[in-house]
């Protein structure tokens, strides 16, 4: 049986899905007590793609990841480094 795929998996499949440049996006996962922290960076030409008219994407992607941590019964939290 196949294992989940992790949160940081996820993320990286969705992100590379809508840049430019698959081959720069790096997620680096920094795990606390009760808090999972994703530091997202990107090509500077895709940043606009990754957030978004208004933050709209962005939302949407911290949307999806909260979701999916909830039902891991976990917090996390995704910031995009510019």
């Amino acid at each position: 049986m196949a294992s989940e795929p992790t949160l940081n998996e996820l993320l990286l499949t969705m992100i590379r899905a809508l840049v430019d440049v698959p081959d720069q996006v790096r997620i680096s996962e920094i795990s606390g007590e009760q808090t999972t922290v994703f530091e997202l960076v990107v090509a500077k030409e895709d940043l606009g793609k990754v957030i978004g008219k208004q933050g709209k994407t962005a939302k949407a992607l911290r949307t999806i990841l909260t979701a999916a941590s909830t039902k891991l019964r976990k917090r996390s939290v995704l910031e995009i480094v510019e």
